[in-house]
């Protein structure tokens, strides 16, 4: 390798670099291309940067891999080469050559003027263009042969030319993952040079070009044809943005497929392999990126292919790649000698969503094999199983995108993607692929089976998530092998259930007890939304009313809720103290969290007007869409004519005995009662009067300077004081005297709240700007890691997101805070300011207590 360094503008005369088949797309997103860009903004004129190693390997002219639009230049003098390492780099070298010479193309001046006449410093666009873009074939110019592309199969072929150069009449253009990189590189360099250009004028834009020309260097490595240049590559792109396994493992099939003797893979056969594991590749990632908002992982893939694939015994120890990288090795095609091969594989770590099985197998099964014998018909079968798995597990995802499902599979689907698949998704998968092989029905009593083991055996029992999924992950390759069938399956799934039933009870009776100990609750359960929209789902269809739509439920906006307490946490409004006044303050927290009193709503409502009466949220006002004209629930809720104690028992058992048919279990009565938590209900008590309605006004005329302790205090300091003061007596008369409003007022923007812990302390704080906040201060760096390792649960029991790196730097304690825009010096404001405040620290408390035990 030299250690002469290379700017582009003497790499690109005479050479054409092409992206091997065995190369990723392009890969850089927003974090590289800020960080190329800063670089190349803060490189001084004078000076030169290193951009790294250049590796090529000339393609020989025999080898016809080039297009038949570059063979005139390779008869001019150019040669081409495939770029091993540093595509990247190059594809976003030649994009912003590219939006460079569109600006000054764009620009007034120069929309009367041919490419010879315009210019970025003393070069003309069209010698730029040709130098680094594009030559046409004289005389005619109709063959365009572009200096920098893909090979012709590869998607981003066409894209490059047409979507990003620019070619017209490109026809239809697929699109992939890669392809969404390219044009989000294109955008970003189009929009920041049109602000360079805005702010700073040609003059910059002239600068930009020549440092990315002649002060950007690289050391170019060429490689001989006697080098191994696919162990090159695996190598030398462990650098930069690492290879996915599933880029690593690409790159390997098709470097095995070189290394055959003539005797067992000639030339021919060879090429036809290679093509096979090209086009399974473009078949991949068209299903990986195939929802362009929602791309899906490629690694994911393949590990869940793999489990599918292989014999899957649950070990601990190394990855699921290194499995495939020394199934797929150099070493099974060469060595030819007879081995004890233990036919296993090592198991994969599991994400948060996926189960795994507890039972581990207490012997390995041994097979006599010739394991150096990889042939090629192995390669063949796995890749080409791969590519038909990759639409099926697309589907797992997106199953409304099938032209072959039914709709009832589509919804079964559907329902598993909002409950969680876990480790069920490749069953899922090679249940899809069968196709005609299985009827619909024995399909969709798969599907509903497996429903109800995940909801009964990990969301409502909380059993541990590894429960029985080596079993299941076996299953699904004696599936995709046609050792197993459907029915049968199911009915093991149905078996398996129903002998766990009475643990399942058990188990989901004890999770709630805790909830309602930590004062939240059903509230608190994380699958009540999925159990609220089955029930949703039912009365549609019981009522024969318009279909529901997930979305409209799990939308999760700032400060909105979309799970109502009809009677609220803090009921504080004298409607809900008069319904309510025959109960303490602690039955009233267990009949604000009690399943019946939970609602699903159509319409997210900012969470101040939780506290809103019965009838106010019967009807629509401009506040609110009302439960009359609700969700399928609401509607339901809005017939009762007042809402009550015997109203949240009587919809609680309502919802208990949808979920015994639903699910197939059942409840004893007292069970029912024992997880409402609300049997007080049906205790006699004696009648008490009405309350009479409060008649308090804030006294905004009264004089503050005696509760200070300063003589002097400025305009803001007064304001606070006043907040503090109306909120403190706010406190103290709606019943919160002995937490919240037990401190005095001050001129502080902080009022801080003993939780009776010596690890938190929560705080309020009115901001100089008028926004609320409210925070919890913890002591301990460990505890707020602990909290932050938590933070989705915690977030979604407290309804809102919080923002946890807040503190200063080096300081021990941490802080984590919610903050709003409000007016909270205008008194008018006052009262719903103050509810804010209280209701989410109501929320705060139950986030903290479901999550940390010592709470």
């Amino acid at each position: 390798m030299s250690s002469q360094l290379y700017p582009l503008s003497s790499l690109y005369p005479n050479r054409l670099f092409r992206v091997p088949d065995y190369q990723r797309g392009y890969a850089w997103k927003k974090e590289q291309l800020e960080d190329f860009w800063e670089d190349l903004l803060n490189l001084h004129d004078e000076r030169y940067h290193y951009t790294g190693l250049l590796s090529l390997k000339k393609i020989g002219k025999e080898a016809l891999l080039t297009s038949k639009d570059d063979s005139w230049l390779l008869e001019s003098g150019y040669n081409a080469y495939h770029i091993v390492d540093g595509q990247q780099r190059l594809t976003t070298f030649s994009i912003l050559i590219y939006e460079i010479i569109r600006l000054v193309e764009n620009l007034d001046e120069n929309q009367d003027r041919l490419e010879d006449e315009m210019f970025i410093g003393f070069e003309s666009v069209r010698s730029i263009k040709e130098k680094y873009i594009v030559k046409e074939r004289p005389p005619e110019n109709l063959i365009k042969t572009y200096k920098f592309g893909y090979e012709r199969d590869n998607p981003s072929y066409n894209y490059l030319k047409h979507r990003i150069f620019e070619e017209p009449y490109g026809g239809k253009i697929d699109e992939t993952y890669y392809t969404q990189n390219l044009m989000f590189a294109k955008r970003f360099f189009s929009s920041n040079l049109k602000a360079l250009y805005q702010e700073e004028g040609l003059t910059a834009i002239e600068s930009l070009y020549k440092k990315l020309t002649l002060n950007l260097t690289f050391n170019l490595h060429e490689i001989e044809d006697d080098y191994d240049v696919f162990v090159a590559f695996e190598t030398m792109n462990n650098r930069g943005k690492k290879l996915s396994n599933l880029e690593l493992l690409k790159n390997r099939l098709i470097y095995l497929t070189t290394l055959y003797d003539s005797g067992q893979l000639d030339r021919q056969d060879g090429s036809k392999l290679r093509d096979n594991i090209n086009n399974a590749w473009k078949e991949i990632y068209y299903q990986l990126g195939r929802n362009r908002d929602h791309p899906l992982h490629d690694d994911e893939l393949l590990r869940n292919h793999w489990t599918s694939y292989f014999k899957y015994t649950r070990r601990k120890g190394d990855d699921y790649i290194r499995f495939l990288l020394e199934k797929f090795s150099t070493k099974n095609v060469f060595e030819k000698h007879p081995v004890l091969v233990e036919n296993e594989i090592l198991e994969p770590e599991l994400s948060d969503e996926d189960y795994s099985d507890d039972e581990l197998y207490d012997h390995d099964e041994v097979d006599v094999n010739l394991v150096s014998d990889l042939a090629p018909q192995e390669i063949k079968d796995y890749v080409n199983s791969l590519k038909e798995f990759s639409e099926y597990w697309y589907y797992t995802f997106f199953p409304g995108d099938s032209k072959e499902l039914s709709e009832n599979e589509k919804e079964w689907i559907n329902k598993l993607d909002r409950l969680g698949m876990g480790y069920f998704r490749p069953l899922v998968a090679v249940a899809l692929s069968l196709g005609n092989q299985v009827t619909q029905e024995e399909r969709i009593y798969l599907l509903k089976e497996i429903e109800r083991f995940i909801f009964l055996n990990f969301r409502m029992a909380r059993f541990n998530p590894s429960y029985q999924s080596a079993f299941y992950y076996n299953k699904a390759r004696e599936l995709a092998q046609d050792n197993s069938n459907l029915t049968a399956l199911a009915d093991d799934l149905r078996q398996k259930t129903d002998d766990v039933l009475h643990p399942i009870i058990s188990n989901f009776m004890a999770r709630t007890d805790k909830r309602f100990e930590n004062d939240a609750g059903f509230y608190a359960w994380r699958d009540l939304r999925y159990f609220l929209f089955e029930y949703e789902s039912h009365l549609s269809v019981k009522n024969n009313l318009p279909k529901v739509f997930w979305q409209q439920f799990s939308k999760s906006e700032k400060d909105k809720v979309t799970i109502e307490h009809i009677l609220p946490q803090t009921p504080n409004k004298w409607y809900w103290r008069n319904q309510f006044r025959h109960f303490s303050d602690d039955e009233i927290k267990f009949l604000s969290g009690s399943l019946g009193n939970l609602l699903p709503l159509a319409q997210s409502i900012n969470s101040s007007l939780q506290n809103d009466s019965f009838p106010e949220k019967k009807h629509s006002s401009s506040k609110r869409r009302g439960y009359m004209n609700g969700s399928h629930s609401e509607i339901e809720v809005a017939q009762e004519e007042d809402w009550t104690a015997s109203s949240i028992m009587d919809r609680g058992l309502r919802l208990l005995s949808f979920m015994e048919i639903r699910w197939r279990l059942r409840f004893t009565d007292e069970q029912k009662q024992a997880l409402l938590h609300i049997s007080f209900v049906n205790e006699y008590r004696d009648e008490k009067p009405e309350l009479p309605k409060p008649s308090y006004e804030f006294d905004l005329e009264r004089d503050y300077e005696y509760l200070a302790e300063t003589e002097d205090l400025n305009d803001l300091q007064m304001e606070r004081l006043k907040f503090w003061t109306h909120f403190v007596e706010y406190c103290q008369s709606t019943g919160r005297s002995n937490d919240i409003g037990s401190r005095q007022a001050s001129q502080s923007r902080t009022y801080d709240v003993s939780i009776g812990s010596s690890e938190y302390i929560a705080f309020f704080q009115v901001m100089k700007t008028g926004n609320l906040r409210i925070g919890l201060h913890i002591y301990q760096t460990e505890r707020f890691e602990k909290l932050k390792s938590m933070k989705a649960e915690m977030e979604v029991i407290y309804g809102s997101t919080l923002e946890w790196d807040v503190s200063r730097k080096n300081s021990k304690s941490k802080r984590i805070i919610h903050e709003i825009k409000a007016d909270a010096f205008n008194p008018e404001r006052y009262r719903k300011n103050f509810d804010w405040l209280v209701n989410q620290f109501d929320k705060l408390m139950s986030a903290l207590a479901e999550v940390d035990d010592d709470f």
